[in-house]
């Protein structure tokens, strides 16, 4: 206000400004380069936009976060925190999708978890763009639930990688992650090649810092052959997953951690089950039996219940 204020009080000067010189050519910010997808990778695409018909056919899908059809109190709110946040969807595994322990600690982010949007070669221009659009909304909405910093980043120092990328683009994923985190492991490179189509998408998340329970990275793969609603839902379960919410229940409703499809989007429970990961009074490396009198307090606070 200040600023044009002054400007307005001031008579205008006219003035001969000599014409801008040309922006030296290498200074020029190449556009990204895009390769066409393969006979492989065009099969898969029209693969998923069945499955997405399928599941849209049978009332699947849902992208209304839940309502009168889909009650739950502060007790099952507190029993899909216990199950989704201290357990692992794929125990037993050397490397689970999501790189945590499977023994039932609580694990979290303490630091600001900063995102950054990469894409394989295979990416159309278009696409990156409502990608990119789709996170920077979705961190937003994340932060303002968990009360803990996350946003999108451009700069190096991002530390939950979101990589869009199609079947033809492992190599360069893999290269890439190896440029990003040098110190990456074999194993966790290896969840990149030959995915079975059922894996739709994946995240696994590291601990660092002297404490295994405390995410240092994270890094999420969404398949660019899905098509819109598949693809957003992949982005909006990897990133929550990444966040310390690692696994799948049966019993959680309406909820995008069940197996059963019935939701694509974060709903209103899972946004509690956020608010309740990030909650002071919960530590991480607190196991289950430790955490739960505490969880269901907060469950009953969340769900405006009694005490």
């Amino acid at each position: 206000m200040t600023a044009l204020t002054a400007l307005a009080a001031c008579e205008p000067v006219l003035q001969s400004v000599p014409a801008p010189q040309a922006r030296p050519a290498g200074l020029t910010q190449p556009a990204p380069a895009v390769t066409a997808p393969s006979a492989a990778s065009l099969d898969l695409a029209r693969y998923y936009q069945r499955v997405q018909n399928d599941l849209l056919t049978r009332g699947l899908l849902r992208t209304d976060g839940g309502g009168p059809d889909t009650p739950y109190d502060a007790e099952d709110l507190a029993r899909n925190f216990e199950a989704i946040a201290f357990y692992d969807e794929y125990p037993g595994q050397a490397v689970s999708a999501t790189g945590r322990r499977t023994s039932g600690q609580l694990s979290r982010w303490s630091a600001p978890v900063r995102i950054r949007t990469e894409f394989g070669p295979s990416v159309a221009l278009e696409r990156r763009e409502k990608d990119k659009a789709s996170v920077e909304s979705y961190a937003a909405r994340l932060g303002r639930v968990s009360r803990h910093p996350i946003n999108t980043t451009t700069s190096r120092n991002a530390n939950f990688l979101v990589f869009v990328a199609g079947k033809d683009d492992t190599t360069y994923v893999q290269n890439r992650l190896r440029q990003l985190i040098p110190n990456i492991g074999q194993a966790q490179l290896d969840l990149f090649e030959d995915l079975p189509r059922s894996f739709y998408c994946f995240v696994f998340a590291t601990a660092g810092g002297g404490s295994p329970y405390t995410y240092t990275r994270a890094v999420a793969l969404i398949r660019a052959e899905h098509p819109d609603l598949v693809r957003l839902s992949c982005i909006h379960e990897e990133i929550a997953q990444g966040l310390g919410l690692p696994n799948d229940s049966p019993a959680a409703r309406p909820s995008i951690f069940n197996d059963d499809d019935e939701f694509a989007l974060l709903t209103s429970h899972d946004e509690k089950l956020l608010e309740m990961l990030y909650d002071p009074r919960l530590k991480p490396g607190m196991t289950a039996e430790q955490a739960r009198p505490v969880a269901r307090i907060i469950a009953r606070e969340l769900m405006g219940q009694s005490l």
